[in-house]
Parts: structure tokens; C-alpha cells; sequence
């Protein structure tokens, strides 16, 4: 198993919890979130800019 430092770029939704849910789906296709923290907004481009650790089992 591994661990990678990651950002994703994720566009505002409609809700907190909309957002949330968006978050989570985007960091899921990169592996399984350990935490992760919305660490800018960008209200011009209506975006959220994400940090997250995320694992990813090693190929054998």
C-alpha cells in the first residue's frame, strides 16, 4: 500500500453537502481518502481547490 499527497479541483456545487459528496467521488478514482481539506476557493471560476492523502494498494 502506498500513500500520495494529491489536489483536485472541484467545481462549487449547490450544497455543502453536494460539495462534500463531489469531493469524496473525484478522490475515490484516485485511491481511498485518508482526510482531505478544501484549501482554496475560487469564486470567479466557481471552484474549490481540495488536498488530500490518499492510499492506493501496490501492484504486485
Amino acid at each position: 500500500m502506498t500513500t500520495h499527497f494529491i489536489t483536485a479541483e472541484i467545481d462549487l456545487q449547490d450544497s455543502p453537502v453536494q460539495l462534500q459528496k463531489a469531493i469524496e467521488a473525484e478522490l475515490e478514482k484516485r485511491g481511498e481518502p485518508l482526510r482531505w481539506a478544501i484549501t482554496d476557493v475560487n469564486t470567479e471560476q466557481e471552484t474549490v481547490q481540495v488536498e488530500a492523502v490518499v492510499t492506493q494498494d501496490a501492484i504486485a
